[in-house]
Formats: structure tokens, sequence, C-alpha cells
């Protein structure tokens, strides 16, 4: 009796990962997609926006950007649209901006 479900010649390894739905946080600024980080990974120095401080490698903090284009005529739900806007905030900071003046 043969295999179901189609045929795995010509591949290597596991099948590729579907990219999980990202997390979109809905706020007064708009909807956001926000990524926490845990520092582990990150080899880098950012900026934060909220404080103008840097985020020291290894460092936990979020990655946030717009869950779309504004002005755009992609599917609201698009996360993947707006990543060039991308931007590193210590997680204080981004809970705190909407009281910041």
């Amino acid at each position: 009796m043969g295999r179901r479900g189609g045929s795995r010649r010509g591949r290597t390894g596991p099948p590729p990962a579907r990219r999980a739905a990202q997390p979109v946080e809905e706020a007064a600024d708009g909807d956001w997609v926000v990524r926490p980080l845990t520092g582990a990974a990150t080899d880098k120095t950012y900026r934060c926006p909220g404080c103008d401080q840097e985020i020291r490698p290894g460092t936990p903090h979020v990655v946030t950007w717009p869950a779309y284009t504004r002005d755009s005529d992609l599917d609201p739900w698009d996360t993947e649209s707006a990543t060039d806007w991308r931007r590193h905030w210590h997680t204080a900071c981004w809970r705190a901006r909407g009281t910041r003046h």
C-alpha cells in the first residue's frame, strides 16, 4: 500500500517551517506587532526611541513595527509589510509610550 500525503522525493531534511502569525497589539497609536526578545541572541547595541538611551547587547527588550503600512492597500493584518519600520525599545519605554509628552 502506498504512502499518503505527497512525495518527499528530492527533499532533504524536515519540511519548511511555516511562519507563525505575529501577535498584533491594538493601541491608540495604531496596531503594532510586538516581539519580546530575551537578549540572549542580541549582539548589537540599539537606541531606544522612547528614552534615547542604548539597549546594550544581552538586554531583554521588545522589537516593534506597525502591523500594516498606513495609507496602503495591503491587507490590514499583513504583519510582514512594515518590518522596515521596526524599532527596538526597552520594554518599560514601550509600555509607557502613550504617557510621554
